[in-house]
């Protein structure tokens, strides 16, 4: 096995303007990291230029062609590979020079992490966008989070994550164990806490390394593709998914319950999104299912605890009451963005 080095790769659908911003930071980052470590995309049958643009321009960048599967595609590369971590990106995310060898030396380091997410803001540098992720269930549905109340005081500590979406380092035997990101989540949303969620179920856990710094666009794909609405339902629809594949116990109850709920509302109200994405997740209900039945099959009996413990250990934070002025000083958020900002990648890629 490869644990002399490491490979970036970046997953791409129709992504050449982004790959053409993108990767100059990403190729960067792998020059510096102290192992060796290639740059591979993986191209879910793009239809537009963005093979020839990477041949053209970019011949030291190694393509994979996959049907489009969403971050499915992952799976089968990383089944032929033979690196032990692997950092896996979207197309529209950027690296902090330096981003490398503390995602990779986390899982390493480890011996129970199943992945390694970094410390993720806006292009601009302006925005936290976590990867240090917390869960709540909210009126029976199950959301993910990182801006949640104080999320301040915990940028720059590293800890436990529930989730990586954007870019996470994977320890690649753990990750294809688990059979890697479900299909059912296709096209996208809520795999990577899927994905966390089945770890946790085994004992293995996700890392925050604020050492480690990437930027994302957010929606750079997505947004496009299905528009802000579309993307709205395909949370909803695969938020009752994740739920039917994975709750048990008290949380299964609550989302039942308050389903019946939204629905009742939905209809009363004409929420027809909520109730398109529900008719979506009942045309998947077979799969989920079989699902269901295949991740529980091996632990049906400790499911319902360590489910507990999971939303136990990243429950949302109570805000807490605010501190002397002379301890919040070095505590508030625009300080700890500066760090951050004082070695920001550049805004724009190669241009062409």
């Amino acid at each position: 096995m490869g644990s002399d080095r490491t490979c970036i790769l970046v997953l791409n659908y129709n992504g050449r303007d982004l790959l053409a911003e993108c990767l100059p930071s990403i190729l960067d980052a792998a020059q510096r990291a102290p192992m060796p470590c290639s740059v591979v995309v993986v191209d879910n049958a793009s239809t537009d230029d963005s093979v020839s643009f990477l041949r053209d321009h970019w011949p030291s960048v190694g393509i994979e062609h996959e049907p489009n599967r969403g971050l499915a595609s992952f799976n089968q590369v990383l089944a032929h590979r033979d690196e032990d971590v692997v950092l896996l990106l979207n197309n529209d995310v950027k690296l902090d020079p330096d981003s490398v060898a503390p995602l990779v030396d986390a899982v390493r380091r480890h011996p129970n992490a199943l992945f390694s997410a970094p410390c993720c803001w806006t292009f601009d540098g302006q925005t936290y966008e976590g990867m240090r992720t917390r869960v709540r269930m909210r009126f029976g549905m199950i959301q993910g989070c990182c801006r949640v109340p104080e999320f301040e005081a915990h940028i720059d500590r590293p800890g436990l994550t529930a989730s990586a979406g954007p870019i996470l380092a994977v320890d690649r035997l753990k990750f294809l164990a688990l059979g890697g990101f479900d299909e059912l989540y296709f096209p996208g949303r809520l795999e990577d806490l899927d994905l966390g969620f089945q770890g946790w179920m085994l004992g293995w856990k996700g890392y925050y390394v604020p050492e480690s710094v990437a930027y994302h666009r957010g929606f750079g794909s997505f947004g496009p593709a299905f528009g802000a609405t579309g993307c709205d339902r395909l949370a909803v629809r695969n938020t009752l998914l994740f739920s039917w594949k994975n709750l048990s116990g008290r949380h299964l109850f609550a989302h039942l319950a308050w389903l019946a709920v939204r629905l009742i509302a939905a209809i009363g109200m004409g929420r027809l999104e909520f109730l398109k994405a529900f008719r979506e997740a009942l045309g998947q209900l077979s799969k989920a299912l079989a699902s269901r039945r295949r991740v529980r099959s091996d632990h049906p009996h400790y499911w319902t605890v360590r489910q507990n413990a999971f939303f136990e250990e990243f429950r949302w934070e109570t805000p807490q009451p605010p501190l002397p002025a002379t301890q919040t000083d070095q505590q508030t958020f625009p300080e700890v963005r500066s760090r951050h900002m004082g070695r920001r990648v550049p805004l724009h890629g190669r241009q062409t």
